[in-house]
């Protein structure tokens, strides 16, 4: 008796399902622009946005140029949108601006397309160049739009980005100095400090490159042993000015005696 009721209730739900999909099958293939779109509106309020995109997109050539069209279009972007596919919705948001440009939603679609450029932006650890597209963007829109409420939103957005890769470069700078490549971390790290003026990295970073200096200059070759020697010597002065407080210090000390160790076994050779 169970297995019958169960059995039972499998196939009221399959008929369920298949009622469902062939009702909106039904009105995808009704060739009703009117009956397509009210569909269309009832699954985007319902946040089925999958059945709402598929119907939005057959009857946007219908409506072009009448005055449904912007709404249609505003939510046929956003469906892209809710459904994380934040490449096309960006494309879409912009398209939006460029065709309803009397709308009173332009500048809310604007801030949309450079805020899924910022969606894209992947971790630290992987290509940044999503992130500087999406600080780009993000630029344009406060450019555009400097009065906007949404402004203060975009600049902390922005600092994310920049502080994301930022820690890209660090990182990159770290595994170099890891893997004993003291030539290539000396330059990562310099490029760091260069994009990044205003690093709070600045003291770890200017030590790690002392360290690799020091370490560069003492696996040199004989010629270029000297001057790398003293350029370690005069980057840990150059610190110990910058941060006269660094916790770093005893051992910047003990980095210029060795230099200065090696300096003098250099000389008498």
């Amino acid at each position: 008796m169970k297995t019958r009721f169960s059995m039972f209730s499998i196939f009221v739900l399959l008929i369920g399902v298949t009622a469902c999909k062939s009702a909106y099958e039904q009105i995808r293939s009704s060739g009703e622009p009117q009956k397509i779109l009210k569909a269309a509106d009832k699954y985007y309020a319902e946040e089925d946005f999958t059945k709402a995109q598929g119907l939005y997109e057959l009857v946007i050539p219908f409506y072009r140029g009448k005055e449904e069209a912007e709404d249609l279009f505003y939510k046929y972007t956003y469906s892209y949108y809710h459904q994380g596919q934040y490449l096309l919705a960006a494309h879409y948001f912009n398209n939006f601006v460029k065709t309803f440009y009397n709308s009173v939603k332009k500048e809310e679609m604007a801030y949309m397309s450079a805020y899924s450029n910022y969606k894209m932006s992947p971790s630290y650890k992987l290509d940044q160049s999503p992130s500087e597209k999406a600080i780009l963007e993000l630029q344009i829109f406060i450019n555009t739009y400097p009065s906007s409420p949404r402004v203060e939103e975009c600049n902390n957005l922005m600092d994310e980005l920049r502080s994301k890769m930022e820690k890209k470069s660090f990182e990159q700078g770290k595994l170099y100095y890891n893997l004993k490549n003291y030539q290539a971390a000396i330059t990562s790290f310099d490029n760091t400090l260069k994009d990044f003026p205003e690093t709070e990295r600045d003291e770890e970073i200017r030590f790690l490159m002392i360290k690799s200096s020091e370490e560069l200059a003492k696996n040199s070759v004989y010629e270029k042993m000297k001057e790398r020697l003293d350029s370690s010597i005069k980057k840990c002065e150059q610190f110990k000015k910058r941060y006269p407080n660094s916790d770093k210090l005893k051992e910047l000390d003990d980095i210029v005696k060795n230099c200065n160790n090696e300096l003098k076994r250099f000389i008498n050779d």
